[in-house]
């Protein structure tokens, strides 16, 4: 198999790439699936993370087509790959408030690049790939030219950051963040934080120069000067697990608006509960994932994303909205007695649809798919908790 970092946001693409890689799910998937053989060679892994990131693809027609073609043992990794994704997301909806104190620890450590020179120049190398750590400084490059890095180099690079570099782990969660066409508040945050020893106390990950040269295949033989040492990072331990909201249902007697969002450009769960709608738009808030910007690329991948999702579900041309208020205005112009819209988890867009419920202006319905309310509601600890639920949520499909 043979695969490209040159992603395009069309539906039709991500489903050749998901033919391309399912006969590798299985054996070749769990044998070669952690090695980084460079940009444009990421062929031991789907590559799918940005499609199912924005659910252009959903994690359930990447799970039932894998199964249509491996048994659950044969693509065992794999499906566990897609249920880590599962599990992030979940966790996070558990626990909003960690997203709300990482965002409040970037805008501290922002504020400290601009009064602390030494700590700007340090970011400022690492986000250029100048640091002279050869393959951390690949990585760099390869993630700002594309958009995307292997799994196994995400987590080569973040222990490199937090431990070798002495870099703030928010400050590298927030360049994977305005970087990675794939980059989510759950999959990246929580992810930073188990590097660096945040999410599970204690535990902590460490790049090692023997692990690095195996699995990039010898393309890194000699990295030197990387910290020996992992000493956890620390931070407000998180509340206990919440109870996932409780939803309101589609009322079909009122006039109603469809909202469509990047976050689940799969929507036609949510239309097919409605009979007829008199308006549409799409929301956009990507300013609120990060303080800084988002990369051209992410932008662009992300606003040709939701037209071609228009477009595939003949909504025809949306209004682009922004803020609670742009939403009511729209509503109030079209005389709208009802949101209706597909949930969204922790993030700039479900900060969005939080306002407008308590606004109070205008009716607001979101609808959750079937296969987040089974999930999510298991990530209450660690994955391998999570993990025993596997079996259960693979036959409700």
């Amino acid at each position: 198999m043979t695969t490209d970092t040159c992603f395009s946001p069309y539906r039709t693409d991500a489903l050749g790439r998901l033919a391309k890689f399912l006969p590798y799910a299985g054996a070749q998937y769990a044998r070669k699936r952690n090695y980084d053989y460079g940009a444009g060679l990421h062929n031991s892994v789907s590559t799918l993370s940005p499609y199912i990131r924005h659910r252009i693809l959903t994690e359930h027609e990447v799970l039932t087509s894998t199964l249509q073609r491996h048994s659950v043992s044969a693509a065992e990794k794999f499906i566990q790959e897609v249920f880590w994704r599962t599990y992030w997301k979940g966790w996070l909806e558990l626990r909003p408030e960690v997203w709300t104190q990482y965002q409040l620890g970037l805008r501290h450590q922002i504020d400290a690049i601009h009064t602390q020179s030494g700590l700007r120049e340090n970011w400022t190398r690492a986000c250029s790939g100048d640091t002279g750590i050869d393959c951390f400084d690949a990585w760099a490059k390869e993630l700002c030219a594309t958009g995307y890095l292997h799994n196994h180099a995400r987590m080569w690079f973040a222990s490199i950051w937090i431990f070798t570099l002495q870099l703030p782990w928010e400050l590298g969660a927030d360049f994977f963040m305005r970087h990675l066409l794939d980059g989510d508040p759950a999959s990246n945050t929580l992810s930073w934080r188990w590097v660096g020893g945040v999410q599970t106390p204690g535990k902590t990950y460490l790049a090692r120069p023997d692990n690095i040269a195996t699995y990039t295949n010898g393309r890194f033989q000699r990295v030197s000067g990387l910290a020996s040492t992992a000493a956890p990072r620390h931070a407000q331990p998180p509340a206990q697990p919440r109870n996932l909201p409780r939803l309101p249902d589609i009322d079909p007697t009122l006039k109603t608006g469809f909202l469509l969002h990047a976050e689940d450009l799969s929507p036609g769960f949510v239309l097919d509960q409605c009979p007829s709608l008199a308006a549409v738009a799409m929301i956009r808030a990507d300013e609120n994932l990060t303080p800084l910007h988002l990369s051209e690329r992410v932008l662009a991948f992300k606003d040709q994303a939701l037209v071609e999702a228009a477009n595939r579900y003949d909504l025809g041309k949306l209004e682009h909205l922004e803020t609670p208020a742009q939403i009511v205005d729209w509503a109030n112009k079209t005389d709208l007695e009802q949101i209706v819209t597909a949930y969204a988890p922790v993030g700039p867009i479900a900060r969005v649809q939080k306002h407008l419920r308590k606004s109070d202006a205008v009716r607001v319905v979101q609808v959750r798919r079937d296969y987040d309310s089974r999930a999510w509601p298991h990530a209450t600890h660690g994955f391998f908790r999570f993990k025993n639920k596997i079996p259960d949520l693979l036959n409700a499909l």
